[in-house]
């Protein structure tokens, strides 16, 4: 038969367990975090983002990560920066890019992000940011779509919006105000009507009455 004391000692053991399980159960798996779609402008350099989320810190001796590109999703990956142990972000410098591709991201703080440089047409397509960073058993995976514009779209002309916003505020405002101003002439003639025919009605009882005492009278 067990003491007190080994029961409350139990108890203690039982809950700590259950915190640990809470604490573990509220922690997501891994999360990569990018842009879905980015316009870049010919010519220019370009930042493509890539961020991380793990329930684990970053183990520099297990951590693993690739990015790759493929022109469209039928089309094979090809790797064009990967994460070396002993020399960390390394770009590899295919023929397509060059040494057009940058890392311009920050590893202690999750950050995978590159920047590309004079930006062509033919660098249109996907690319892919692979991350594995155990004990997460998961590898996390952004894909961002990169288009090339030759020119940006011209900027809208705010003094034309706000005239425009103006000119249907102020109709708006008219309209209410006509619509009261109906209703309360409408309303002050209904209370005129009910007026007359209630004078009306107190002219027949009088009428009635003054008829009454005559008919009354020898």
């Amino acid at each position: 038969m067990s003491s007190p004391a080994q029961e409350r000692s139990s108890g203690v053991q039982l809950l700590s367990a259950a915190l640990l399980l809470l604490s573990l159960s509220g922690c997501s798996s891994m999360d990569v975090l990018v842009a879905n779609y980015i316009n870049a402008l010919n010519g220019t350099t370009v930042k493509i983002p890539c961020t991380f989320t793990s329930c684990y810190k970053m183990d520099i001796t297990k951590f693993s990560m690739n990015w790759t590109y493929q022109e469209t999703l039928n089309d094979t990956e090809e790797m064009f920066m990967t994460y070396y142990k002993k020399k960390g972000m390394v770009p590899l410098r295919p023929e397509r890019f060059g040494d057009r591709v940058t890392f311009a991201g920050n590893l202690d703080k999750n950050d995978l992000s590159i920047t590309l440089s004079d930006v062509q047409v033919y660098d249109v397509g996907i690319y892919n940011c692979y991350v594995k960073n155990p004990p997460d058993r998961i590898q996390g995976h952004g894909v961002i779509q990169l288009n090339v514009v030759t020119e940006l779209p011209p900027p809208r002309d705010s003094t034309i919006a706000v005239a425009i916003g103006a000119s249907v505020g102020g109709a708006l405002a008219l309209l209410i105000l006509s619509m009261v101003v109906v209703k309360c002439l409408r309303r002050h003639r209904k209370q005129e009507l009910i007026s007359e025919e209630k004078m009306e009605e107190e002219g027949k009882l009088e009428a009635e009455g003054v008829a009454e005492e005559g008919t009354k009278q020898p």
